[in-house]
């Protein structure tokens, strides 16, 4: 997915904004206040968004959905 990432995972902004599909989002780890915080930044919010880069990949999530926002540009291309 082409997610901009902008500040490296340090939770600094929410350019790596994703949208999770609902069947796999109580299977992550809940989201940390800062998380929180940051997504209230994020455009088209929904109920399962998440940060991509606080999501930790294991065996249990292979397959997961995950969308991105309709809104989100990736500028590293440009």
């Amino acid at each position: 997915m082409p997610l901009e990432g902008t500040c490296e995972g340090q939770m600094a902004c929410s350019t790596c904004h994703v949208i999770i599909a609902r069947e796999w989002f109580d299977k992550l780890e809940p989201a940390v206040e800062d998380e929180e915080d940051m997504l209230d930044l994020a455009a088209d919010v929904q109920a399962t968004s998440r940060l991509s880069c606080q999501i930790i990949l294991s065996e249990e999530l292979d397959g997961m959905e995950v969308r991105m926002p309709s809104d989100s540009n990736d500028a590293q291309g440009f």
